[in-house]
């Protein structure tokens, strides 16, 4: 049960690229956006998908004028002994401004596909919505709500929702700043289960500093965990406890 934990995917590659005024232009009313990391553990929802080793990821955005876009996100993954190494993400969504708010937040709604192209019994789809609201405390501060949606989590037919909100600040013009977040993942039926539970709570709060001398250059020290009680599961060569509780994840990432 325990390697299903695992299992569960990645990051969406950032669909609010596709708003980005830096985007280069291309024609048809097209804009190009992309990311890339180097993360000492990949974490999804609180649970590491590399046995707490680093990982090298990837991504990038394909917006048009009208709110529509094509994501693909990727990333080295490791769950075991004959698990996948690749996961390879693609989404498409839509995304626009509530201008009719006062806080204009954006609104963003698709569907993203957990692909593992050398195990496709793992492959899921998800359906989400985010509200992304900016300017709520302080300038530059960012707000992102989430709901997503499966009724195949982790490719064993069960029906699973999950909630976020995290929260970012920068501390004036210092080039630092913090980063909260905490989500709800809950699975039905009985097909899954988190070491006999049927949801957990994962969390993460760290800091971060932006490079000035490399725009879109950031750095990230964060504690990621979740309330996931896996003790006296250990084997030889992993701890799973290691693989859930909180511990420090430092990501170097650069977007385009």
């Amino acid at each position: 049960m325990l390697k299903k934990i695992f299992a569960a995917a990645a990051l969406a590659a950032a669909s609010g690229a596709v708003f980005a005024e830096e985007a280069p232009a291309l024609p048809f009313g097209l804009s190009f956006s992309g990311s890339a990391a180097l993360t000492t553990d990949y974490r999804f929802r609180g649970v590491t998908q590399t046995q707490n080793d680093p990982a090298l990821q990837g991504g990038f955005t394909l917006g048009h004028a009208s709110g529509l876009y094509f994501g693909l996100w990727g990333s080295n993954v490791n769950f075991g002994s004959g698990t996948p190494s690749l996961e390879l993400d693609p989404s498409i969504g839509y995304a626009v401004k509530l201008e009719s708010f006062s806080s204009k937040p954006v609104l963003d709604v698709g569907v993203l596909y957990y692909n593992y192209p050398s195990a496709s019994d793992l492959n899921w789809a998800e359906l989400y919505g985010k509200l992304t609201f900016a300017g709520l405390m302080a300038a530059g501060d960012s707000l992102l709500t989430n709901l997503n949606y499966t009724n195949d989590y982790a490719g064993v037919s069960a029906d699973s929702w999950n909630v976020n909100a995290s929260y970012s600040i920068p501390f004036g013009a210092s080039g630092f700043g913090a980063v909260a977040a905490v989500g709800y993942t809950a699975v039905d039926g009985d097909k899954y289960k988190f070491n006999g539970d049927d949801n957990y709570v994962d969390w993460k709060a760290g800091l971060t500093y932006g490079f000035k001398s490399v725009p879109g250059a950031t750095a990230e020290l964060a504690a990621v965990g979740s309330n996931i009680d896996v003790t006296g599961k250990e084997t030889d060569n992993f701890s799973p406890e290691r693989a859930v509780e909180t511990g420090a994840v430092f990501t170097l990432s650069k977007t385009f």
